[in-house]
């Protein structure tokens, strides 16, 4: 049985289960009366729902007309830009590009190419059932490793993924679950898992976490996890409607067998319309 040996990680499971119970009060449901909130006015009436937990995508979506940029300043000096824009108002796509050594004083290691990502929701949420979006996603995370074709961390490929939101007086919250094919297959091509949930209160604080089962990445010998999945955490503060700063803590059940603490990542995403 795998224990905390962090006190970090207690606090990461003590904000899961916070999240989890807040989310579960039925009293608390949000009832989405129309297209329009049950897209996008995920945390109040003029902030949009969150498209992705930390790593793991929601079934959020830009609305029609919209576009959002995120910058990720990544371990090993590393950049990471993704740029979505919100095709319609149940569409949407994507391309990103980034590389490790960026912010440092050796030459950048830019990843072999621009990847591609879109979603589609295909259920839209309501008071008894929750959104249901269908995507793919080129972007994976962390160091790309050309000898296995994949990055440190596999992206999501093909997945479908379920969100359903609540709220109450002092706060709203969500939770999200979906399934996973990585196209990142060479040394392991199990069908994966992911989960999380996220809380906001009314100071424009919240709270995110995450845990990707990682049955994609746990094949002996070349499996660069070691079984335990990737638990990740984070911060988030909506300084404005179209802007948000995020700080997230990863892999803390410590995972990947090339690292000996878990990462630290600062993100700013930026959502404007048309």
């Amino acid at each position: 049985m795998l224990y905390p040996r962090r006190p970090a990680l207690g606090l990461v499971l003590a904000c899961l289960l916070i999240l989890g119970l807040g989310a579960a009060d039925v009293h608390a449901q949000w009832s989405r009366s129309n297209d329009r909130s049950s897209q996008y006015e995920f945390y109040g009436d003029n902030t949009m729902a969150p498209r992705r937990m930390i790593d793991a995508p929601t079934a959020g979506v830009l609305p029609r007309g919209s576009f959002d940029t995120e910058l990720r300043s990544v371990p090993d000096g590393g950049l990471l830009a993704i740029l979505q824009i919100g095709l319609t108002s149940r569409w949407q796509i994507g391309i990103s590009y980034g590389g490790s050594q960026v912010i440092s004083s050796q030459d950048p290691k830019w990843n072999p190419r621009m990847q591609f990502l879109t979603k589609i929701q295909i259920i839209n949420e309501s008071f008894a059932f929750p959104g249901v979006a269908i995507g793919f996603e080129e972007q994976g995370f962390g160091l790309w490793i050309d000898s296995l074709s994949r990055y440190q961390i596999k992206s999501k490929g093909f997945y479908a993924v379920a969100s359903k939101g609540y709220r109450s007086s002092n706060f709203t919250s969500s939770l999200h679950g979906g399934i996973n094919l990585s196209r990142e297959d060479e040394d392991d091509d199990n069908l994966n898992f992911f989960l999380g949930a996220d809380m906001s209160f009314d100071n424009n604080l919240g709270l995110v976490a995450e845990y990707d089962l990682a049955l994609n990445d746990d094949r002996e010998p070349e499996a660069l996890g070691r079984g335990r999945g990737y638990l990740n955490a984070g911060v988030r503060w909506i300084v404005m409607d179209k802007v948000q700063i995020e700080g997230a803590l990863k892999d803390l059940l410590e995972n990947r067998r090339d690292t000996d603490t878990f990462g630290r990542e600062l993100r700013l995403i930026y959502v404007e319309r048309f």
